[in-house]
C-alpha cells in the first residue's frame, strides 16, 4: 500500500512516500480503507523529535492517527457486518497497560488498523471530513470547554483562533452564548476567525494587542482565556485573564507552553489549567464526547471547516504549511477517492 513515513527526526523533508505491506486485522481490530487522514500540529512536533518523554516514537514510523474511510476487513471476534461501513477512528498506538492512545501512528496510509470498539460510525447526511475534524480537535476542544464551562454573557479570549482546534473552541463558546474575542496573526486569519463566530478579533502580531483586549472587556479582562499560542503570547494572555477567571493553556504553537506562576494565579483567584490538569479520558469517555459533538454538528452548533487538503504524497507540503503558519482551520490528507 501507499504510505508516508517519518524516516528520521527532522523537518518536513523527512516525510517520505513509500510502499509498505498493508496491515492485517488482529483479534478485536478492523482494517480501514482510508479516504482522508487528520493532520495535527502535534504530528509536526513529533516528526521533529519533540516530546520524546511523552511519546516514545522511533523512526521509521507512519505518522498520523485520525482517519475516515470504510471498513475493509475485521479480525477475530469482530462483527463481520462492519465491513463496508463508513467510520472514523483513532489509529494511534495504544498502551497495553491503559488502552490509551500514546502516540499518533499509522494514519498517513491507504489502510490503517484500529480497535473495532473505537470505531465511530459516520452518520448519514453528515460530511465525513467534518466528522474527521471532530475526532481529535473537536474532542479536545469539548474537553477544554467542559473544564471551564464558558457561560452565556461571559467573555472568552481564544488565541491561535484560526487553527483547527481554536476554530472549534470559538464555535463552542459562541454556541453557549459567550462573547468571543479571537486572537490570531494577520488579516487572513482574523477574517477566518470572524467566520467561525468571533464577535471581535485582535491581531497579536501588532503592538498593543493586550491593550485592545482590555479595552474590549472594559478593563477587567476576559472571564475565560483559552490559549493555543503558548510561549510569550500565552503568558501575556494569562495576564489578561480576569481576576477570579479561568485559563487553559493547551497549545505550544509558539514553541513552548505558556509559563504560568501558580502563586500569582492563586493570588488573583484564577483557575489556571494545562491539558495535563484536565480529567483523564479513556477510550469510552472520548467516544461519548465525539457522539455529543456529532449531535452538535447535526444541530449546527459546530461546523468545523477544512481549510486545506493535500494528497497523501504531499504530506511534506502539509507539514511545511503548518510550520509556516500558512494554514486555516483543519488540515487533512486526501488518501483515496470516495
Amino acid at each position: 500500500m501507499r504510505a508516508v513515513r517519518v524516516e528520521r527526526f527532522g523537518g518536513p523533508e523527512v516525510l517520505a512516500p513509500v510502499e509498505v505491506p498493508a496491515p492485517e486485522a488482529g483479534p478485536g481490530e478492523a482494517v480501514i480503507g482510508v479516504e482522508a487522514a487528520d493532520v495535527l500540529f502535534l504530528d509536526t512536533q513529533l516528526r521533529s523529535g519533540w516530546g520524546a518523554d511523552f511519546f516514545p516514537l522511533q523512526p521509521p514510523y507512519i505518522p498520523g492517527s485520525g482517519v475516515v474511510g470504510r471498513v475493509a476487513a475485521v479480525g477475530e471476534g469482530v462483527d463481520p457486518s462492519l465491513v463496508g461501513s463508513r467510520v472514523t477512528a483513532d489509529t494511534g498506538e495504544r498502551s497495553p497497560e491503559t488502552g490509551r492512545t500514546s502516540a499518533p501512528q499509522g494514519g498517513y496510509a491507504e489502510f490503517a488498523t484500529a480497535p473495532a470498539e473505537s470505531l465511530v460510525a459516520v452518520p448519514e447526511g453528515v460530511d465525513a471530513d467534518q466528522v474527521l475534524a471532530l475526532l481529535h480537535d473537536g474532542l479536545t476542544a469539548q474537553h477544554i470547554a467542559d473544564a471551564v464551562v464558558p457561560g452565556r454573557g461571559e467573555t472568552v479570549l481564544v488565541t491561535a483562533a484560526a487553527g483547527g482546534l481554536g476554530s472549534i473552541l470559538v464555535q463552542l463558546a459562541r454556541a453557549e452564548g459567550a462573547h468571543v474575542i479571537a486572537a490570531a496573526r494577520g488579516g487572513r486569519k482574523l477574517a477566518w476567525a470572524k467566520e467561525q463566530g468571533a464577535g471581535h478579533t485582535v491581531d497579536y502580531s501588532e503592538d498593543g494587542w493586550t491593550d485592545r483586549v482590555l479595552e474590549l472587556t472594559g478593563g477587567a479582562g476576559p472571564d475565560v482565556v483559552l490559549d493555543g499560542a503558548g510561549a510569550a503570547l500565552g503568558t501575556a494572555a494569562f495576564g489578561l485573564t480576569k481576576d477570579g477567571g479561568r485559563f487553559v493553556g493547551y497549545g505550544a504553537s509558539g514553541g513552548d507552553f505558556a509559563q504560568i506562576d501558580p502563586e500569582r494565579a492563586e493570588e488573583r483567584g484564577v483557575r489556571a489549567l494545562s491539558l495535563l490538569d484536565l480529567p483523564e479520558l479513556d477510550d469510552a469517555s472520548g467516544r461519548r464526547i465525539v457522539h455529543r459533538l456529532l449531535d452538535k454538528l447535526r444541530r449546527g452548533d459546530v461546523a468545523p471547516k477544512i481549510g486545506q487538503a493535500f494528497p497523501l504524497e504531499k504530506a511534506e507540503e502539509a507539514h511545511r504549511a503548518i510550520a509556516e503558519r500558512a494554514t486555516l482551520g483543519k488540515t487533512i490528507l486526501r488518501v483515496s477517492s470516495r
